[in-house]
Order: structure tokens, then sequence, then C-alpha cells
């Protein structure tokens, strides 16, 4: 059973803490919802279902997490606090309306800046999600926390979330293994005549049987349709020759790891071929860039090096690398300048892509721990992929 323990939350609100007395911060609100769930699950595991959330973390005290009325039982059965309390404003995110709940037993903001009023006077409160919350509900918070100086706190989680422990490597190990089987079933059954439906379709119904907590997303394309770069799988007939662009997302305790390897429906012909030869080739050269204490941007400067000489350069659309964890892309992202450098315990995804070429467009995505050595793919299944297609130049999950 792969899971987050308590004391590793714990230890998570206690490094929060070290990080506000530094910034003189009393207390910190973590905002979330559905869609934006990341710093909120780090912080208490909670992950609403089409309502807000949040994790209040004092300087001094337990935390304590706000939901709305409809999701209450189902916080209470994930969130690693026991302390819950419920605001009208958290309701769900796609209704205007006020919405009646007549059993529910609400607190209010200024109830809560009340309480958290200790031994400490609050005077300032750090806000982690500002990017993620509405307009009306940030008025809220001002207008309840009336005299207390409010400061953006993204920063802090940025910090905390950019290593990961051996309990966060494990989920995301485990997201790259239901991911390959999903995928392997895709390679395996593709076949002239189906839609694209009917193919992501295996790959849902195989990475839900073996245990994904979530699909973020399948991307799955066909012929013309993988220009689209991140189109959905759609009711277009797969014909024979056709490249495959398909890119799936599994999530296990919120960690999300991705893959993606191209693969051809039917013949596969020798401009194909070639266009799938530069692809892995640029994967080569990203990998032997990565390992703790390189800088990051040896990485893209090695890809777009190896598409110059190829001639692709026209075709490369983002950078060939991001990060990975409890968003499918977070930091960091890096660039030709950037700045900044590998550490062991950093997981990264390659995302080695060209698009608008005239054989074809795809990308290889593989799930990576970056080590004091270099790196360990995730995914064994894009390791098969890559090490036959250069001794056979076949697709072969066998």
């Amino acid at each position: 059973m792969f899971k987050i323990p308590k004391e590793e939350f714990a230890a998570r609100v206690e490094k929060l803490k070290e990080l506000m007395k530094e910034k003189e911060m009393q207390a910190c609100l973590i905002y979330g919802d559905e869609y934006r769930k990341e710093n909120l699950r780090y912080m208490s595991n909670y992950w609403p279902l089409f309502e807000r959330g949040a994790v209040m973390v004092p300087l001094t005290g337990e935390p304590f997490v706000i939901a709305a009325p409809e999701g209450e039982m189902f916080c209470r059965e994930m969130s690693a606090w026991s302390d819950i309390r419920l605001l009208p404003e958290f309701a769900c995110v796609t209704v205007p309306d006020k919405i009646e709940y007549p059993q529910a037993h609400y607190t209010s903001l200024t109830e809560i800046y009340k309480g958290l009023q200790g031994n400490e006077p609050l005077r300032r409160l750090g806000i982690v999600g500002i990017d993620a919350m509405p307009e009306p509900l940030m008025k809220i918070i001002e207008e309840s926390f009336n005299g207390v100086k409010i400061v953006d706190a993204g920063d802090l989680l940025f910090k905390l979330r950019m290593t990961k422990t051996a309990n966060e490597v494990a989920c995301l190990q485990e997201a790259a293994r239901i991911a390959d089987a999903g995928y392997k079933l895709m390679i395996q059954q593709v076949k002239p005549g189906m839609t694209e439906l009917e193919l992501a379709s295996l790959a849902y119904g195989e990475c839900t049987k073996q245990g994904a907590e979530n699909i973020p997303f399948c991307l799955l394309t066909s012929g013309e349709r993988v220009n689209t770069i991140i189109g959905r799988a759609s009711g277009k007939v797969i014909e024979d020759g056709d490249m495959i662009m398909a890119a799936i997302a599994v999530q296990v305790e919120g960690y999300v790891a991705t893959m993606n390897f191209p693969f051809v429906a039917g013949e596969m012909s020798k401009e194909q071929k070639e266009f799938i030869d530069i692809l892995v080739a640029a994967e080569d050269a990203a990998l032997s860039r990565i390992k703790a204490g390189a800088n990051q941007n040896e990485v893209v400067r090695a890809v777009k090096a190896y598409f110059k000489d190829r001639n692709v350069t026209e075709f490369d659309l983002y950078p060939p690398l991001h990060g990975c964890g409890l968003a499918e892309a977070e930091s960091p992202y890096p660039d030709e300048n950037s700045e900044a450098i590998f550490v062991a315990g950093m997981t990264v995804n390659t995302d080695v892509s060209l698009f608008g070429h005239p054989h074809g467009s795809n990308r290889i995505e593989e799930s990576l721990l970056v080590t004091e050595a270099g790196y360990e793919s995730m995914s064994k299944l894009v390791r098969q992929l890559s090490k036959t297609w250069k001794e056979t130049a076949t697709i072969s999950v066998h």
C-alpha cells in the first residue's frame, strides 16, 4: 500500500513553520481545489471534489483544515488533520449561487481570525495558492483579516516540494508502473479501424484496474491529429500507417508520473522511423546531462544543439524537461538560460518533442529520479522501448 504517513505530514508542517519564522508570519493559509490540488494535498492530504479547501498552519498549535459542507465527510476521510471546519464560501466552485446546506455547522473567517490571536498577535498571514484563488474569496479574506498584512507565501511550498522523500518517490514509481501497464496494452492492441477513443479506453481501464487513484489525462491523437500537440482522443478512426501520440498521466496518492513514446498503427514508413530516430537520440542527449550538481540548462542546450544539427529547430516548441510530483508538470521548468542546479532527490520528466515536422509530431516523456550518479528511470517500459528501438528500429513490448 503506497501512502504518505501522518508523521511525514507533521514533519512538513514543522519545516513550514521554520520558514514562516524566517518570514515573520504567524500563520499560513494553503489554498486548493479539485483542479489546483498540489499544495493543499502536500500539507493536508485533502483533495476536494468540486469544492474549495484550505489548511491553516498557525505558528503555534496544530493545523486545521477548511472545507465545504458536501465534502465534509470525504475531507475527514482523507485529511491528515482531525480539526475540520466548514466555510460557506468554499462550496461548489462552478456555482455562483449561494447553496443552502441547512445541516451544516459553519465557522467564519472572522472567527478563524479571532482564534488565531493566541500568545502572539497575528500580524502577517502568508497565503499559498493566491494564483489559484478567485478574487471574491481573496477579498473576503482581506476584509476578515483587517489590519493583518497578507503576503504571498507560495515560495515557501516551492522550496519544500522541490526534492522528494522516499515515500514520495515510491508513490511516483508506482504511478509510473501503472502508466507503463496501460501504455503497453495500447501498443499491443492498436490496429487500423479502431477509434482513438477505443484505444484510449484500453489505457484508462488497465490503469484503473492496476490501482490508479486518478488519470489526470490521456492525450491521444493519430495521423494528422498528432499536430494538435495536446489533443484529446476523439472518434477519429485510426488508419493503417497512422502515427500515434499518446501521453498518459497516472496519479497515486496525489503523485503523478507520465509516459509517452511514439508508435504506429500498422506498417511504419521509412520517414516515420527517421523521425523517431531523432527523438530517441535527442532524449539520450538529455539523459546524459542529468545528475546532481549539473546545471539544468545543460539538458536544454544539449537537446537544442542536437535538433539544430538535424535541422529540425523550427519544430522544437518548448523546453525538453520539467519537474514532476504532485502536478504532472511543476517547477523546475528550465530553459537555456536557467541557473538552477540538479539536486539528488528531485524528480523530473523528460519531454523531448517535435511538432509540425513533415514526417510526424510526437514526444518522449519519462519520469526520472535525480541521483548523485545520474538518474533512475521510473518507467521500465520507456527504457525497454528506447533500447529496442536503437537495436532493431521496431516498437516492441515483448
